[in-house]
């Protein structure tokens, strides 16, 4: 508690999309059913073998993810009359949805992906009531903040908070993702230069490079702290003057990777206010994201701080004991939090 009687003021906030993942798997191949030089006129149906609903967005994942390691996250954004279920899940994790508020007249943000057995894919995107997002201040919020996380929504909104975030004095850290290829060179540029931390995959870097001329080690040069993701091949983190190249934790399966860089980024950043070095908090970003990969489904994957230790010391034997249950059990203080940052920049 901040004060007698007050909730405590949340140090992580995030705005970005909450939707809901609906997800079709068709028992064949699409293209056994496109006739070529047909298109023009396509209609084709298909019948699918499985059916799946699940909790997702950016927001909600990254939210979740660090609730699993023991911090206590607000949401900022709008669900529509189906979010019941979903605010009722983030409650139990003790995730902050207080400033999430309900649009009864839309349906909550909602992903339709439909898969074959091939590969192919084909998705579609409902904004529903995140349209809402826009109108939300996270001014307040973020002067307490010791993170203010803008990751892909409307545009407007993902404009507006960064500008919040930023001017509220919390580290901005700017997650275009999705919506990379949509912003403009104008609000792409506005983000980076108000951020502490940009995060992407390297096709959003080469994205971002194309359209504003900013490569990575421009990134580097004027803000605090840089990831870049790489898939299978790991992640480089650069902070403080360092450069460190992080390995990808193995998968045992092998399912689905959407919402892992969600997870990696809860991770690293759990990691940075535990004041662990960049190879330490990379790894822990690496293994929160293979718990996602393992599972169909951006948050049906779940661990235990023992656990999640006990495989970090067994996936990364040369980094055994840095990390500790205990630490992944309770938020980090504000105050705590806010000097082990100051030191990560300086590369101390």
């Amino acid at each position: 508690m901040d004060s007698v009687g007050a909730p405590a003021r949340p140090t992580i906030v995030i705005s970005g999309s909450l939707a809901y993942d609906h997800i079709m798997t068709y028992p064949g191949s699409f293209q056994d059913h496109i006739i070529p030089g047909k298109v023009r006129v396509l209609s084709v149906s298909f019948l699918f073998d499985s059916f799946k609903k699940y909790r997702g967005g950016v927001a909600g994942n990254i939210a979740y993810n660090f609730a699993l390691l023991g911090e206590r996250p607000a949401l900022v954004g709008a669900g529509g009359s189906d979010f019941g279920d979903y605010r009722a899940a983030c409650d139990r994790l003790g995730i902050d949805t207080s400033h999430v508020v309900d649009v009864p007249s839309e349906m909550t943000g909602s992903a339709f992906m439909t898969a074959d057995l091939a590969g192919n894919q084909i998705a579609g995107f409902y904004p529903g009531a995140s349209a809402i997002a826009e109108q939300l201040s996270v001014s307040d919020l973020g002067r307490d903040a010791v993170f203010g996380i803008v990751g892909p929504t409307t545009l407007e909104a993902m404009r507006r908070h960064a500008r919040e975030f930023a001017d509220a004095g919390c580290r901005l850290v700017y997650d275009a993702s999705q919506q990379v290829v949509s912003l403009s060179e104008e609000a792409l540029r506005e983000g980076i230069d108000r951020a502490w931390a940009v995060i992407g995959s390297d096709y959003e870097m080469a994205v971002i490079g194309k359209r504003t001329g900013i490569s990575v080690e421009d990134l580097v040069a004027r803000v605090p702290f840089v990831g870049v993701t790489l898939g299978s091949q790991g992640s480089e983190l650069y902070c403080g003057g360092r450069q460190v190249v992080i390995p990808a934790a193995p998968a045992d399966p092998t399912c689905e990777p959407t919402g892992s860089g969600d997870a990696y980024r809860a991770g690293v950043f759990k990691g940075l206010i535990l004041g662990q070095p960049l190879e330490v908090a990379g790894r822990m970003g690496s293994l929160a994201a293979t718990y996602v990969i393992e599972q169909h489904g951006t948050q049906e994957h779940a661990f235990t701080p023992e656990a999640f230790v006990a495989r970090f010391d067994r996936v990364f034997p040369d980094y055994a004991g840095a990390v500790d249950a205990e630490s992944l059990k309770t938020p980090v203080a504000r105050e705590v939090a806010n000097a082990r940052l100051e030191q990560a920049a300086k590369g101390a």
